[in-house]
């Protein structure tokens, strides 16, 4: 019998104690807010009971392999899953399923069934939300910290380039977010600097 109760609370309470400080964005409130989403999601796209726990289960380890590392934290994460869901009732075959689920959050985002569509919309719900600027925020700070991203002229620029070429799977997020994305896009746009730099030419 799966435990998805206690195995949530076990993993959300390694997130918030054992996450670095400085992951602002990738943090227990973003695995909230992902399982959140997913399961709305879910219950708008008509997926039994039996899926939606995986779904929900591959959301709440989706970025655990941040306890390690950022690069390749999608394989690390279900390292984590492998290790600690036989302990919580879950078979061979649903681990798989759940590790497959959160491979296609690697980017760019490659799901190969509905549960995959829908945990990689909800992981990037937040681009067609109204808290969309306060996320980015917290993403920027995180990046920065890890001297990933230089200044917010080159964030814009790579925001603006990552949302123009992104799109969401389920019918449920283009109904949703779609139109705010492409706003949230626009205004991005609207920031960048209009100079062309020569300098290494």
């Amino acid at each position: 019998m799966r435990q998805f109760k206690q195995v949530k609370e076990f993993i959300l309470g390694k997130l918030e104690k054992e996450l670095a400080p400085h992951l602002t964005y990738h943090n227990l409130l973003h695995t909230e807010d992902v399982m959140q989403a997913a399961g709305a999601m879910a219950n708008t796209e008509h997926i039994g009971e039996n899926e939606k726990e995986l779904l929900l289960t591959a959301a709440l380890f989706h970025d655990t392999g941040f306890f390690k590392k950022r690069d390749g934290h999608e394989a690390e994460s279900c390292n984590i899953a492998r290790n600690y869901l036989p302990l919580y009732g879950y078979s061979p075959s649903e681990i798989e399923q759940i590790c497959n689920i959160i491979m296609a959050t690697m980017l760019p985002q490659s799901p190969k069934n509905r549960l995959g569509e829908i945990l990689c919309d909800a992981d990037l719900d937040y681009l067609g939300r109204d808290d969309f600027f306060t996320l980015s925020a917290r993403l920027f700070a995180e990046l920065q910290a890890e001297a990933i991203v230089k200044d917010e002229e080159e964030w814009n620029r790579e925001q603006a380039d990552f949302i123009g070429n992104h799109h969401y799977f389920t019918q449920t997020a283009v109904n949703l977010r779609q139109k705010k994305k492409e706003e949230h896009t626009e205004v991005i746009r609207s920031k960048i600097s209009t100079h062309i730099f020569n300098e290494n030419r």
